[in-house]
């Protein structure tokens, strides 16, 4: 059985996903892409999480209506770098160049958006493992390893044998925020939860974090409105 669509203008797909955890119907809208995916019990007819769909269709519209359009990297589209925009330019010789205003982009108009991933997650990975070096330092621990990934859901994570995983997304924000989210999980190599010791260890080695997670939960999904 295909998953279902909300009939309207226009009309709204559903993803149901199952699960033997789920002890009631849940609804989730990507901040990525849109997608509008119900979590429902196990033995749960598909019809009732529809039903439940239809009553929260006005939410739903609602929300979907409030997203951003998505961007498409091309030559004349602009793209956040450490938090300011710059305008995507034909570029000469062989390496992607960053100004103040523009990111130039040399080779096949038709692959600026895939040229420009790529050199954007390198920087990421130079700009994160520099700032994990400087947070790790500060709290007298190394960790092990760094993973870049597009992640739908997280920013950050750091997992029990001391590997740290980011978003490449996050050379998008601005730099404190980027410092930021590398504090934070830095911090998870001496405190693998969100007690208050936690935070206070984020606090003690990157001072105070109100502002940049505040623009996380602000600005953060806008994020992925740009299409590499």
């Amino acid at each position: 059985m295909s998953d279902p669509v909300l009939p309207g203008d226009p009309p709204i797909p559903l993803v149901l996903r199952r699960s033997a955890r789920a002890r009631r119907i849940s609804l989730r809208i990507s901040q990525l892409d849109g997608r509008v995916t119900l979590t429902l019990p196990k033995r749960l007819a598909a019809r009732e999480a529809i039903d439940f769909a239809r009553e929260k269709e006005g939410w739903i519209r609602k929300h979907l209506d409030a997203r951003s359009d998505a961007v498409t990297v091309a030559l004349g589209a602009s793209v956040p770098v450490a938090g300011r925009p710059r305008l995507i330019v034909p570029g000469a010789g062989r390496r992607v160049m960053l100004s103040d205003a523009e990111v130039s982009v040399p080779g096949d108009p038709a692959r600026v958006g895939a040229r420009l991933g790529g050199h954007l997650r390198e920087l990421a990975r130079a700009r994160l493992a520099e700032a994990a070096d400087r947070y790790a330092a500060r709290l007298g621990r190394s960790y092990q390893r760094i993973t870049l990934r597009d992640t739908r859901s997280r920013w950050g994570s750091c997992t029990s044998d001391g590997g740290l995983m980011f978003s490449w997304r996050l050379i998008l924000a601005p730099d404190e925020v980027l410092d930021y989210v590398a504090a934070h999980e830095v911090a998870h190599l001496a405190q693998m939860n969100h007690s208050p010791a936690f935070w206070a260890e984020v606090a003690r080695i990157h001072g105070d974090y109100a502002a940049p997670r505040g623009w996380l939960r602000k600005n953060g999904a806008e994020l992925h409105r740009y299409r590499f």
